[in-house]
């Protein structure tokens, strides 16, 4: 039995729904992930790099090719924003990286972005209907991700905002998918955003930041 058969292969069943492996290890994983991010630890980062490869098979195996791409895209900032983390210019006193609220030009951008993002993407899945089979709230996850995970690479408060509205429509999709353990983390990760979010916001009280970016642009 390979790899990819194995992490697709069923873990347990419970309450009528099957659960495979790949989508619980890839989510506890990824639950971990939200945790440190949410003590401001580097290890985050890591932490959501290989969540992202597990679930890259979680998705593959229920052909939502928004999930596989969204996970691909994990990966990717995964490693730019252990980067950005590891070069922040400036640390908080206890070494982590410091937090700050988003200018009103980086909310509209980031608003903007996901908004065109999602348009761009959403048309492209319903042109090719092979690629989602539930094109719009697949492309609004994919970019929404995207989304959220760069405003973290950049310490802004506003990332777990952007969880918060990729849970909203992520948490059904996940039922709807066939991918329970999904949905249940989802429901969980609402619970670690609400509580990083005030983490973060309070910190923000304590120790305000100066008013330009607490990471530097991803400069090679």
């Amino acid at each position: 039995m390979s790899a990819f058969d194995w992490l697709n292969g069923e873990a347990f069943t419970a309450f009528g729904q099957h659960v495979i492996w790949s989508d619980m290890l890839g989510n506890v994983i990824g639950l971990l992930a939200l945790a440190l991010g949410w003590r401001r630890s580097l290890l985050t980062w890591p932490a959501q790099l290989l969540s992202g490869l597990v679930l890259v098979t979680a998705y593959a195996s229920a052909q939502l090719s928004g999930g596989v791409g969204k996970q691909l895209l994990v990966v990717a900032v995964s490693v730019w924003g252990w980067q950005q983390w590891r070069r922040g210019a400036r640390q908080d006193a206890d070494g982590a990286v410091a937090v700050r609220f988003a200018t009103p030009r980086e909310r509209g951008l980031l608003a903007a972005g996901t908004a065109v993002g999602t348009l761009a993407v959403g048309t492209l899945f319903t042109l090719v209907p092979s690629l989602s089979w539930n094109p719009w709230p697949d492309a609004y996850i994919f970019v929404g991700t995207l989304a959220a995970m760069a405003a973290q690479a950049r310490g802004l408060v506003e990332f777990w905002f952007a969880w918060l509205l990729v849970d909203v429509v992520g948490v059904p999709l996940a039922f709807s998918s066939g991918l329970a353990f999904s949905g249940l983390v989802y429901v969980v990760y609402l619970g670690l955003v609400l509580w990083g979010l005030r983490a973060w916001w309070l910190r923000t009280r304590r120790h305000p930041a100066p008013q330009q970016p607490v990471l530097e642009g991803a400069a090679a």
